[in-house]
């Protein structure tokens, strides 16, 4: 059965290690504990899709390394369609080294490994995974040229694109726009796509009619606790966060685009199929970790 969604984007593993606080520069500190978990933003969602109901297949780059093939074993042990994971010889794959201190502060610095080396032509060998996708995703942990290929393949195909704008740091090239029709930031990525501050409803409401005048189809802007607001050009609407106590909120957004993107194949419609990502999403920061934390079907409340 080919895959309903196709995730283009990131794989890291996730190399963590606790203390009591974050160290000086120069300074040896002893840890409380480490682990390596598998993440990446565009696995993250991948493995969101595959846990919350849809098919999916992911296209990335990894290296020749156990890393490599650890995130690849991963990923295929939760039904994803790995054919599009391609092997670059030479490079590490991509990885992620967090410290956190004992109040969930952290410093992060990634490496992108096989992830930079994820090119345009590299994607358009997998253009059967795009033709015969319902929705394809792409996020910003991959090169932008890459990213903007993508986005116009699948919009000339005729595919639902989501484009989660992360991690962001400035404006969006002006011809990527009109190729997306769901563009998800959150507050602080809204903020650098607009130069808008988003904290509120209202603010969020401005950053989202400005990204619709720039081309985009629909934007949804997510605010944590304060939920989310989809702005269209047929109005706004905002959808109330549910009520959770946060453990940890790593992953949380790559969850509800999972969950929103397999909502829509599995036939929701568009606001109950945010409102089920935001369930998932809710659901995630009550666990550690990013894969590990992110819910099944059976967990999220219909």
């Amino acid at each position: 059965m080919s895959a309903k969604v196709v995730v283009v984007g990131s794989l890291n593993m996730d190399l963590v290690a606790r203390a009591q606080r974050l160290p000086r520069p120069g300074e040896t500190l002893a840890g409380d504990r480490f682990f390596t978990a598998p993440g990446g933003k565009g696995a993250n969602q991948a493995v969101a899709v595959a846990r919350l109901g849809g098919s999916v297949a992911m296209v990335g780059s990894v290296g020749d390394d156990g890393y490599g093939q650890q995130l690849r074993d991963g990923l295929a042990a939760e039904g994803i369609d790995c054919q599009g994971v391609i092997t670059c010889p030479g490079v590490s794959s991509g990885v992620a080294l967090i410290t956190v201190d004992a109040a969930s502060q952290n410093c992060i610095v990634i490496i992108p490994g096989g992830n930079g080396l994820l090119t345009p032509q590299a994607v358009q060998r997998f253009d059967a995974l795009l033709q015969a996708a319902e929705v394809v995703i792409c996020q910003l942990e991959v090169p932008l040229e890459t990213v903007a290929w993508t986005l116009a393949r699948a919009h000339e195909l005729g595919k639902q694109v989501i484009l989660n704008p992360a991690p962001a740091s400035g404006p969006l090239p002006a011809s990527w726009y009109p190729h997306i029709n769901y563009l998800t930031p959150n507050e602080s990525e809204a903020e650098a796509l607009t130069g808008i501050p988003v904290n509120d409803q209202a603010s969020a409401l401005q950053a989202g009619e400005r990204l619709l005048a720039l081309g985009a189809g629909k934007v949804i802007i997510t605010l944590g606790a304060q939920g989310a607001l989809r702005v269209s050009a047929d109005g706004h609407q905002h959808y109330p966060a549910p009520v959770v106590q946060p453990l940890d909120t790593t992953a949380a957004g790559d969850t509800f685009i999972g969950g929103f993107a397999a909502g829509l194949v599995r036939g929701l419609e568009e606001g109950d199929a945010i409102a089920f990502g935001q369930r998932a999403a809710a659901l995630s920061v009550t666990r550690a970790g990013a894969q590990p934390s992110i819910p099944h079907l059976a967990e999220v409340a219909p």
